[in-house]
Formats: C-alpha cells, sequence, structure tokens
C-alpha cells in the first residue's frame, strides 16, 4: 500500500495562489509576445521560477505582481537571447479577451490586437500592465522597474498611440479586387 504524500499547508496555498493568477499570466504573456506558442513558453518558465523560489514570497503580499515580474524579466531575457535569430510575427497575435461576440466585434478585436502590437514594447508592456491586467501605476512601475513617472508616461504615449491607429481610416487599397 503506498501513501501520498501531503503538502504542507504552507506549500498548498502557494500552490493555490500561483494557480489563481495562471490565467492573468496568460493574458500578460500573449499580450506582450503576440504569439500563443512564445507565450505558453513563457508562462510555464515563470510558473516553474516562481514555484523554485516559492520560500522567498512572502504570503500575504501580491502574488500576481510577484509573478508578473518573474515573466516579465524572463520574456526580456528570452529576446536579448533571440536578438539575432529572428522578429517576432506580427501577425501571429493570440486574442487578448475572450467574450461572445456579434458580426462586427471580431474584427474591432482584431484591430485593437493589430494595434497593441505595433507599439513600442515598452508601451505594449505598460497599457497591458495597467489596462489590462489591472495593476495600479505603482505596482505596474515596480513590475517594469522604472519610476512611476515613467510608467504613466508610457501608459498615456500608448493610449494616444492605439487611440490614433484605431481611428484611422483603413487602407482600402490593401483590399483583393474581385469580379463577379
Amino acid at each position: 500500500m503506498t501513501e501520498r504524500l501531503s503538502r504542507p499547508p504552507a506549500e498548498a496555498a502557494f500552490r493555490d495562489e500561483l494557480l489563481g493568477v495562471l490565467p492573468h499570466l496568460r493574458a500578460f504573456a500573449r499580450g506582450l509576445s503576440g504569439r500563443p506558442d512564445f507565450a505558453d513558453d513563457l508562462v510555464q518558465e515563470a510558473l516553474i521560477k516562481a514555484w523554485t523560489a516559492r520560500e522567498r514570497y512572502a504570503a500575504g503580499t501580491n502574488m500576481r505582481a510577484w509573478t508578473f515580474a518573474i515573466l516579465r524579466n524572463h520574456y526580456l531575457s528570452e529576446l536579448r537571447k533571440n536578438r539575432r535569430m529572428t522578429e517576432l510575427d506580427e501577425g501571429a497575435a493570440e486574442r487578448l479577451l475572450v467574450m461572445e461576440a456579434d458580426q462586427e466585434s471580431p474584427l474591432h478585436l482584431g484591430d485593437m490586437e493589430a494595434a497593441l502590437q505595433k507599439l513600442a514594447p515598452e508601451r505594449r508592456e505598460a497599457v497591458l500592465l495597467v489596462g489590462a491586467s489591472g495593476f495600479s501605476y505603482e505596482e505596474a512601475a515596480d513590475i517594469a522597474g522604472c519610476p512611476i513617472g515613467t510608467m504613466k508616461s508610457r501608459v498615456a504615449r500608448a493610449r494616444g498611440d492605439l487611440t490614433r491607429m484605431l481611428d484611422a481610416e483603413p487602407d482600402l487599397s490593401a483590399l483583393p479586387i474581385t469580379r463577379d
């Protein structure tokens, strides 16, 4: 007869809290990278690093901010490591939001995804942290390792860039011509 080893209560609580931030990590990773496969790898690596460093996590602090910082740092390390290999495919953006849509909503969501991927990486990260993930400017600045004023500036500029891109008239010359 084999007995199952039980986890200490603190480890089980850490595991539960870590699993609770998983959907937020996935959304952040997909928004940052624009590639579902790369985003999944980022999340997996962030979870492994968080689990390995669980003794350093102070219970009762912000697990989401802690894991976002781990994911962000790993993402930046991967970008530096792969800088000379290839550029990320901007057209491979995964849906950032999931919702029941009417006929036009997928077009608007696709426009938003494409616009997000056109932002400078620092601005995209800032707007994803503050806008999509709901972090305060202070929390987002801590995650990104920059002053709060810089974070506010990045978010404001990202929002302005997104507004300009989404309000621009579509380029109809790129549409295929069909003959009936």
